[in-house]
């Protein structure tokens, strides 16, 4: 039985994970997870999963929690993650809560010689070369959650790494795929969250309709896969039924094809080398798709992607202090408090202002974290 630490067990993510380890019972068991607001979910998740340990928002929460459940410890905040990634028994980690929150406690759990499952773009794009540095001393594997990075891993199974020419990362579009530059002046939040092939959390519905998230995509796979961004190539894919490919240096490409169900992603990385049965799949059937299209990226339509690709190259401190920008930037978007092309003003603007750092270790990464977010808000 593979023993599981999920972060962020309420989250689209983490709510597929616990459908994986239901559906078998017998092999995967959750001992500890997080959540933060949800608590109606997460006393639903309490007394399904019966964990060990529980980390919450607040002290408070844990407190009342702990009254409710005395079998179960309870621990909060942000030391919490960690402190619930680190037990003994766990064999893997699910990192699936959104934002810079996720880069503490995956990191410790790779010192701890956890195996994770990561779809935490933050952890990677905040920190990659040291995240990689790191599992690579403690001999630890990475499994990439994304349906895209999933995909890309999946094509290169049995293939030599020399003989890539390059990643195909696909792209939905998001909710304005088909609207101007002068068409997104007047969208509205409600607008933005109509995703027309995905069912996601806000956070990552604004940064698919912005395309921020193909960005962030972009650099995880830098690191996930030490491949040069000259070489990761983003594609427009309306259908979503790609979720990603790879392109060799003979010409051919491989792609990975499926219904969009975030299980199997999950479920393969749980299992890997293996596969299983989805139970309850999601019917697919490639006769009755029609067909399949592709489009080259407009990076003038989508000046965030190209942002991305840049602050990637730059390296250090960079894709830090984007990440922190987009974050604040996106919620203070979902609040209303700017509109959604501020959103791309606010991060380009904070990017070429702030001081790259390029030779970054860790206190200085959540400096530079802390510190945008603090002038982000300021502007805001």
């Amino acid at each position: 039985m593979k023993k599981i630490c999920l972060l962020g067990a309420t989250g689209s993510i983490g709510n597929s994970t616990v459908q994986v380890v239901q559906a078998y019972p017998a092999l995967f068991k959750v001992v500890s997870f997080s959540f933060y607001q949800n608590i109606k979910k997460g006393r639903e998740l309490i007394e399904a999963l019966a964990p060990k340990m529980v980390a919450v928002a607040t002290k408070e929460l844990a407190k009342q929690l702990s009254l409710e459940y005395p079998r179960i410890k309870f621990t909060y905040g942000a030391e919490g993650l960690s402190e619930i990634a680190v037990l003994e028994e766990i064999d893997t980690v699910v990192t699936a809560v959104m934002g810079s929150i996720g880069l503490l406690p995956t990191l410790s759990a790779i010192e701890a010689g956890k195996e994770i499952a990561l779809a935490n773009k933050e952890t990677l794009v905040m920190a990659g070369e040291l995240v990689m540095k790191t599992a690579k001393q403690n001999n630890i594997s990475i499994f990439p959650l994304d349906s895209e990075h999933s995909a890309i891993f999946q094509c290169l199974q049995g293939e030599n790494k020399k003989d890539i020419s390059q990643l195909l990362i696909t792209a939905s579009g998001g909710s304005f795929r088909d609207h101007t530059r002068e068409q997104l002046k007047s969208v509205t939040v409600a607008d933005a969250l109509k995703h027309p092939n995905w069912s996601m959390g806000p956070k990552i519905t604004i940064d698919s309709a912005t395309m921020m998230n193909k960005g962030l995509e972009v650099i995880e796979a830098r690191w996930l896969f030490d491949i040069d961004y000259d070489r990761i190539k983003v594609v427009l894919h309306r259908e979503s039924n790609v979720h990603s490919m790879v392109q060799f240096k003979d010409g051919a490409i491989k792609a990975q094809i499926g219904a969009s169900d975030m299980r199997e992603p999950i479920q393969y990385a749980l299992t890997y080398p293996d596969r299983l049965p989805i139970k309850k799949p999601i019917p697919f059937d490639l006769t009755t798709i029609g067909q399949l299209n592709f489009e080259s990226m407009d990076f003038n339509r989508f000046p965030l992607l190209h942002l991305a690709y840049e602050t990637g190259k730059i390296g250090g401190t960079a894709p830090t202090i984007m990440n922190a920008a987009n974050e604040i930037a996106v919620a203070a978007f979902l609040q209303e408090k700017i509109s959604f092309l501020e959103i791309e003003r606010l991060v380009d603007r904070t990017v070429h202002l702030e001081k790259t750092d390029r030779g970054a270790d860790l206190k200085t990464l959540l400096e530079a974290d802390k510190e945008t977010r603090k002038r982000v808000l300021t502007w805001i």
